[in-house]
């Protein structure tokens, strides 16, 4: 082999990918001990010496984010679920404000970027924006956590979770909805979003639905409960599904703005009248809500600010200051929906 070795020279020999080269060298437990050891021999038979200047300059910070969105289902080719959009206009503007290079990136959760990420050495952090399944989604958080990737999420705020979250009063926003169904007098009311541990922000909606119905002398019925993503599509099927079941309910809680804009059409296309048959209720306040038949009442997320604080928080964690997890509180946005 004529100059000097690579580790690109060392994948190819051993037949894997060159950051598995890279994290095989400096002893990550992500390897295999058997790939380790055959990567180690074929670096001491090349007699491959890692570039320490490289290495310490590498371990400088670059001045550059990373943001990584997570495909969603949309009704066109975005996959860039609208509620977003606002957040990451605020996160780009803070990036400039602390004198920060954005790089933005598209991931499927299928995606090995975990582990790719450790090995890439273009950014210093890492904001996550959207996951899916949260159980499915944790893992690859504990995975960043080990390697000692710098980052942090908008999502639920849980005890004990990996990294550094901030989220939503989605509780506190729940109880908002519920307490507006009360006073209207409206008891039965259908949930319309996964209400389980895998969707932590829909589950604490319905629990903070389902709090603030108990003291007006009511409570959610798991039978009006229908899994939805948060897609007009699956809003749309899921109170299709609903009313197929043909149980009594008077008000609907989505768990997003783009399932209520669903539902309102599937209501709609049934010659149900909103809001005198049917309440409904969202969780987002996005553009599309105000401009909805009829216009949605909606709790409404302070997007502008937490893209402000995703950067802040980032950047603290990348110089090695204290930051912890926050809540940003809710206000409920009434609109023609649920007050005609």
């Amino acid at each position: 082999m004529k100059g000097k070795a690579t580790s690109l020279d060392i994948a190819h020999l051993a037949g894997v990918s060159q950051p598995t080269v890279s994290r095989a060298l400096r002893g990550s437990p992500m390897v295999n001990e058997e790939t380790r050891r055959r990567i180690l021999a074929i670096a001491e038979q090349l007699n491959y010496k890692v570039d320490k200047n490289a290495s310490s300059l590498r371990r400088q910070h670059s001045g550059t984010l990373a943001l990584l969105l997570f495909e969603d289902p949309t009704s066109d080719e975005s996959h860039i679920n609208p509620f977003f959009l606002p957040m990451l206009g605020s996160i780009t503007r803070a990036c400039a404000r602390h004198g920060q290079d954005l790089l933005i990136s598209f991931q499927q959760l299928s995606d090995d970027w975990h582990a790719d990420y450790a090995d890439s050495n273009k950014a210093d952090g890492l904001i996550l924006l959207g996951y899916g399944d949260y159980l499915a989604y944790q893992g690859k958080l504990e995975k960043l956590v080990e390697q000692g990737t710098q980052f942090v999420r908008w999502g639920a705020v849980l005890p004990g979770q990996p990294g550094l979250s901030i989220g939503c009063d989605n509780l506190g926003g729940g109880r908002q909805a519920g307490e507006h169904l009360a006073s209207l007098g409206r008891k039965r009311v259908a949930f319309l979003g996964d209400a389980s541990s895998h969707y932590p922000e829909f589950h604490d909606r319905y629990l903070g639905c389902d709090q603030a119905l108990r003291e007006a002398g009511a409570a959610m019925d798991p039978a009006l409960q229908i899994d939805a993503e948060s897609s007009e599509d699956s809003g749309y099927a899921a109170a299709r599904l609903l009313l197929d079941r043909d149980a009594a309910f008077d008000a609907v809680f989505a768990a997003s703005d783009l399932i209520a804009i669903g539902a309102l059409r599937a209501l709609a296309e049934r010659g149900l009248r909103i809001p005198e048959d049917v309440a409904v209720i969202g969780f987002d306040d996005i553009p599309a809500a105000r401009i909805a038949t009829p216009a949605l009442t909606t709790v409404f997320q302070d997007t502008n600010r937490a893209g402000e604080l995703l950067v802040e928080a980032l950047v603290g964690l990348v110089n090695g200051e204290p930051t912890e997890s926050m809540r940003l509180p809710t206000s409920l946005v009434v609109r023609k929906s649920s007050s005609g």
